[in-house]
């Protein structure tokens, strides 16, 4: 008909095709990283599990059969090996030093950290060589004038001597860490609190440390970790018993015994060390995504 126009035809645009292999790449590295992530979940699992089973056991046990459950769990290995053994001291003096020089070094370090990443001054730049070339250094290359230093101080085979040389140890990671973490923030917040009056003091404490909480609690937890389980500069700078750490009463536990090692208490301070690693990891757990989330987000 003449008087009815036509309308055209709209073409539909064409569907978009999956690309073949997507699906199968995608299954394939899901498949090989969950397998990966099992494997090491086994290695680590394992022997945490062997190890408790093994700290309720009797030395007879543990030899005969030692991936079975004890006929009867021994709870004494933990009385044994806390009092006996003088794991219980141990303990005590580890987390005084651990604790101090934790406190330290994070004070110390979230400080440097900020003036590094906050303020251009002369020399910046080499000092955050310096910093790096701390971490580069091996530990057992300074435990020589680390013992100087500590005798000339007169506080040489002392927790004093100990918290010092712990917060040294762990303070070159501190600022590296940290400096970075402290550039990633908005720098027109610290500008908006001195221009409300604060001082550089309350900036930094009030306002900028504690939008730095994911970072801090990620460094801490590192931290912690690095000096519970350190073990070669108390050796070192350390000899008096009664301010052995945890690493150290361990050792001289299993060496002082000689042939007639009681391996059920030695099983159960072992436990009595991993505890607390665990402990301070599920404490902190959720602050530590939380800076790998923002780490991701920035």
């Amino acid at each position: 008909m003449s008087g009815v126009t036509q309308r055209p035809r709209v073409q539909s645009a064409p569907t978009a095709r999956p690309v073949r292999g997507t699906g199968r790449g995608e299954r394939a590295v899901a498949v090989s990283s969950h397998t990966v992530l099992g494997i090491w979940s086994l290695l680590v699992l394992v022997p945490l599990l062997w190890t408790i089973v093994s700290s309720f056991k009797t030395t007879n046990e543990i030899f005969a059969s030692p991936f079975s459950l004890p006929r009867e769990w021994q709870f004494q290995n933990y009385v044994t090996a806390w009092r006996t053994a003088g794991i219980g001291t141990y303990f005590l003096n580890s987390v005084i030093v651990v604790s101090c020089a934790l406190v330290l070094t994070m004070v110390m370090g979230s400080m440097s950290a900020y003036v590094l990443a906050r303020f251009q001054f002369r020399g910046r730049t080499l000092i955050r060589y310096l910093v790096v070339a701390g971490l580069t250094f091996p530990v057992f290359l300074a435990v020589v004038p680390l013992f100087f230093i500590l005798r000339q101080l007169g506080v040489l085979n002392t927790l004093p001597g100990l918290i010092i040389s712990y917060a040294t140890y762990a303070y070159p990671f501190t600022v590296f860490f940290l400096t970075s973490f402290f550039e990633e923030l908005p720098g027109e917040i610290a500008e908006a609190a001195s221009i409300d009056g604060a001082s550089e003091w309350r900036t930094f404490f009030q306002v900028m440390l504690p939008m730095a909480r994911p970072g801090m609690a990620s460094v801490a937890i590192l931290n912690f970790v690095g000096l519970w389980n350190q073990y070669l500069l108390p050796v070192v700078l350390n000899s008096d018993r009664q301010n052995y750490v945890l690493t150290q009463g361990m050792a001289s536990f299993a060496s002082a015994a000689g042939y007639d090692v009681d391996f059920g208490a030695l099983f159960a301070g072992a436990v009595t060390t991993i505890v607390p690693v665990l402990v301070v990891y599920l404490v902190f757990q959720r602050r530590l995504q939380g800076a790998a989330s923002a780490g991701g987000l920035k």
